[in-house]
Parts: C-alpha cells; structure tokens; sequence
C-alpha cells in the first residue's frame, strides 16, 4: 500500500464519516482523492504537510485539584506539618498544651501590678533578651538603644515563629512561639506601667525611682515621647495585646492537635 493512501485512510475510516480537507478545512461528506472545494490532492499534499489532529491542535489545561480533606493554602500553611505524627509527638504536645493552659490563666488572670509575668520563670528567658537588644540598637542612639530591650524581648520568639512555620514546617512548635510573643507583652507592661512611680527592682539593685535618668527605658521613652502620663494606658493596651496572642495561639495549638488526633484515630 501506498504512504499517501495509508494517511488518505487514516482521514477517511469509511465513507459515512465526515472529514475535513486538510488545507482548507471543508467538511467531505464522502471519501474523495481531491478537494472538490479548494482543489488539492490529498495524497501529494500529505506527502509534503503532515497533518496536525485535533488533539495535537489542543493545548492541555492544567487544573489543579484539592483531595476531599485536603485545605486551601493558606490554612493548609498553618496546619501542615512535614512529619507525620506519632503518638509519642502527641502526647508530648498535649502535655504542652495543657501547661500553656494553666500558665495563660496565671498569667493573664492577675493584674498588671501584681508583675505576674517579671515574678515567673520565664522573665529569666525573657531577660537576656532583653538586655541584648540594648546592645545590637546602640548604634542607633540613645531612644532606639532604651526601646531595644522591649524589640529584643519581642524580636527573639517572633523569629522562632517564622523559622518553625517557614524552615522546620512545625505549625505547633510555631504556636507555642507566639504564645511566647503574648507573654513578653504581658512581661512588658509592668514595666510600663511603672513609668512615673520606679518602684520596680531593677538590674543592679537599683528602682526606677533613684537610678539615674535613663535607666528604666519606659521612664526615659515616655518622657522623651511627651506621653509620661499615659503609662498605666499604654501598659493596658500592651497587657490586653498579649493577652489576646496567647490566647489566639492557644487556639491554634488545640486545632493542630484536634487534626492531629483525627489523623492518629484513623484506621491504617
């Protein structure tokens, strides 16, 4: 069999199909050698123009479909983690949570006066911080270099957030970082709060009250701010901020555990 008949063919599978002339595209009715409409012959024109299908013609459309369980992206980004988890990751986190639970009610349940948070273990975490942040903002004068302690106090667990969520793809390592962001709020306040009276200890054994000006950053910040006499407003504002973090990335911490129990109940 000839090459030009076998592709002749391969247009016309018999002669009840329609085809179409493969240069001018008018529809055959009936299995012919020529193109009644423009004239061609098929076989000299297939020789030399291979003929392109629909199905070459059609550009594939590439969608992209969510499993029935499967989340947008955004949450998917909050609540996907890189590991699987176990049972022993489980229990350990539930543990986490349950100390995050009673420590938030400590905290956020007393007030700002009683220093709840600079009385509790985590302000000697919170501390070095503090003091570093002094040292990396002096270059930037003495207002930044007061505000420092404050950004440094703040700065260290919001980059653990963004490293657990971003690097390690551990949301609930993430949550419990930003539960540590609410807290330096609520270790923050006192401090401001304290602003006009110094009656808080400070490093080196001295109070706001009698260290030279400068020493108790809120004092100094305040006064140069002309905002000395909104200290308890302000330190409200910061207590009530914080209160709100722990308690949003609790909420975070209890929906990755509901998901992850769901997944650890599952039958494999």
């Amino acid at each position: 069999m000839q090459p030009g008949k076998v592709e002749t063919i391969k247009l016309n599978q018999s002669a009840k199909e329609t085809m179409n002339c493969p240069k001018c595209r008018h529809a055959l009715q009936v299995q012919s050698e020529i193109c009644p409409h423009c004239g061609i012959v098929f076989e000299k024109y297939l020789r030399y123009h291979p003929v392109q299908t629909e199905q070459q013609d059609v550009q594939p459309t590439i969608v992209t479909l969510y499993e029935e369980d499967e989340a947008p992206p955004l949450t998917q980004f909050l609540f996907h983690e890189a590991q699987q988890t176990t049972v022993a990751y489980f229990s350990g986190r539930s543990i986490i949570f349950a100390g995050l639970i009673i420590w938030s009610w400590q905290l956020i349940g007393a007030s700002i006066e009683s220093n709840a948070a600079g009385n509790s273990f985590l302000h000697l975490v919170n501390l070095p911080f503090h003091e570093a942040g002094h040292i990396i903002f002096r270059p930037f004068g003495a207002f930044i270099t007061s505000l420092g302690g404050t950004l440094g106090q703040l700065l260290m667990p919001s980059i653990c957030v963004g490293v657990l969520l971003l690097k390690t793809r551990d949301p609930f390592g993430a949550s419990v970082a930003l539960w540590w962001v609410g807290e330096n709020f609520l270790d923050i306040a006192p401090y401001m709060n304290d602003a006009r009276a110094g009656q808080l200890p400070l490093l080196g054994g001295n109070f706001g009250h009698s260290a030279p000006y400068g020493f108790h950053d809120w004092q100094y910040l305040l006064t140069e701010s002309g905002l000395l006499q909104y200290d308890h407003v302000l330190a409200k504002a910061a207590f009530a901020m914080g209160s709100a973090i722990m308690l949003l990335s609790m909420l975070w911490s209890w929906l990755l555990l509901a998901k992850q129990y769901k997944g650890l109940s599952r039958p494999s």
